[in-house]
């Protein structure tokens, strides 16, 4: 019987360039017991050895960087360059964590409190198998990152790829392939949602997920049947906001880089625009203008004249359309742009906008700038507040701490002040979104210890009598409780001296009676 494959295809031209058979649940439980088999040889390895087996396979990238995007760039319709971005932030990240690894995964002593004759230790060890489920629109960079953290932390790794974009899944296994001492502790798996599935049901000791919403929920309640720990970085719906004394062409010229950027497939790109209603109409007109020299195309060349491509998955076609039909449907206008042939559309500014529109709620993923007018900086933030999502957003302001005091009150965990989406590429900036846009975090020191559970040790001999845990332990002891308490955590030097006075006067003066007369209660 023949197995069920998955076609390479270049979504900008409809074109196959290959196929990858899928993997069967067999295999894919089969490669996470191999994980696990291989895990305390590669968790055995000081962070050293992992470093350096790491820079061998950054060294490759780098190497294979025409191969690489040229790859990219097909699987996905994205240009060779912004195929390149993906490997230039991929070798930026690597480079950067192997860099500070042993630092953040080394043993940390803490303070002991009062307990001190005991010496107080964290150690940050790995989860064990981590399975890594990645998306289509950054197929290559939302691969690799949390891979090789989930790596340098000790864990081996299992990852499935999207099956829109299959030809990167074998690319990076053909890679990992190639360097034998990495080989060993990396499996991949080819397929669709069934196959995500029998990942997870395969369980493993983490999960890394980066999708929709709605899959990420659905990953979570599987997870939860085994109590499998997860990440989950789902979408967005990112404002930008444009106050009055923002520098207005710097915000359209890259408020509209941040919209249509890999046709606005990521979910970080600028989905919905609040202006101050004074710089409205100039901010529209250059928004306008800035769009419109905005060329989609595709072409394999290493420099390309097209700013983006097509849309890489059909499926997001027909949620696109359905957006901006709600919206004109419900009095939006369409300024510049609109569909074109195939998977293409020119770039879209949208105006006459509102918060009924799906185009204002939901994630749209496709190269559209909605720009709404409003009162002032307090309707901006309410506004731009007011949705289910939390990953992004932008300020655009001269006054960087008037735009930092915005940023600070808008419900979205990375923010970015004067650009937008380019926060993204920062290695040491954690990544993780709030409410619906998922729970756990990426990139930098709390990224990588994500692949870690803290182990703590508490050292030393047995207690001598004088130590609190000594005290605390042996019958008798309240009012010596009370007066320790009271001395070293007292908040008030009143608080302290009441409670050390109550205690070196006990016996000198009448017990205040209880109004509880405690019974006594033992066991026999």
């Amino acid at each position: 019987m023949d197995r069920e494959k998955l076609a390479f295809i270049n979504p900008a031209t409809g074109n196959q360039f290959g196929e990858v058979t899928m993997s069967t649940p067999e295999e894919v439980k089969q490669a996470v017991d191999e994980m696990r088999a291989s895990f305390p040889a590669w968790s055995g390895k000081s962070v050293k050895e992992r470093v350096r087996i790491l820079r061998k396979f950054q060294n490759l990238l780098i190497d294979q960087r025409n191969e690489i995007s040229s790859v990219v760039s097909q699987d996905t319709g994205k240009s060779r360059q912004d195929s390149l971005i993906e490997l230039f932030v991929t070798v930026d990240m690597l480079a950067q964590n192997c860099a500070n690894a042993a630092k953040w995964l080394k043993k940390r002593r803490v303070s002991s409190g009062l307990y001190f004759m005991k010496k107080c230790i964290i150690e940050h060890r790995p989860h064990g198998v981590v399975a890594v489920i990645s998306p289509w629109n950054y197929p290559l960079m939302i691969s690799l990152t949390p891979m090789l953290s989930a790596l340098l932390a000790g864990n081996t790794v299992v990852l499935k790829t999207s099956e829109i974009t299959p030809a990167v899944g074998v690319l990076l296994e053909t890679l990992f392939k190639t360097i034998p001492e990495l080989a060993l502790y990396v499996r991949v798996v080819h397929g669709d949602g069934r196959v995500g599935a029998a990942l997870t049901n395969s369980r493993p000791d983490y999960i890394f997920v980066t999708g929709s919403t709605a899959t990420g929920k659905k990953i979570m309640q599987a997870a939860a049947d085994s109590f499998i720990p997860v990440t989950l970085e789902l979408g967005g719906k990112d404002a930008m906001i444009v106050l009055e004394d923002a520098d207005l062409d710097a915000a359209a010229h890259w408020g509209t880089w941040g919209a249509y950027f890999n046709a606005g497939q990521a979910c970080m790109s600028v989905e919905r625009v609040y202006v101050v209603e004074s710089k409205y109409d100039e901010f529209v007109k250059r928004s306008v203008q800035y769009t419109k020299e905005i060329n989609s195309g595709f072409t394999l060349d290493e420099n390309s004249p097209y700013q983006f491509g097509p849309i890489t998955d059909p499926r997001q076609i027909q949620i696109i359309d359905e957006h901006v039909k709600d919206a004109v449907d419900k009095g939006a206008r369409v300024l510049c742009g609109g569909k074109e042939s195939g998977a293409f559309y020119k770039p879209m500014v949208m105006v006459d906008v509102n918060h009924s529109m799906k185009l204002m709620q939901e994630e749209t993923f496709g190269p559209i700038m909605p720009i709404m007018k409003v009162r002032d900086e307090e309707e901006a933030i309410r506004l731009a507040n007011d949705n289910s999502l939390g990953l992004a957003a932008s300020v655009y302001s001269r006054d960087q701490a008037r735009a930092t005091r915005v940023a600070e009150k808008l419900e979205a965990s990375s923010i970015i002040i004067n650009d937008s989406l380019a926060q993204y590429g920062i290695p040491m900036l954690p990544l993780g979104g709030v409410k619906d846009s998922g729970i756990g975090t990426t990139h930098g020191r709390e990224g990588l210890l994500e692949f870690t559970r803290p182990y703590s040790y508490a050292i030393g001999g047995a207690p001598p009598k004088w130590d609190v845990a000594t005290i605390m332990r042996k019958l008798g002891n309240y009012d010596l409780g009370v007066a320790i308490m009271g001395v070293v955590y007292g908040t008030t030097l009143k608080q302290k001296w009441e409670t050390l006075s109550q205690f070196l006067h006990r016996g000198k003066k009448d017990k205040v009676a209880s109004s509880v007369k405690p019974e006594p209660v033992g066991t026999k």
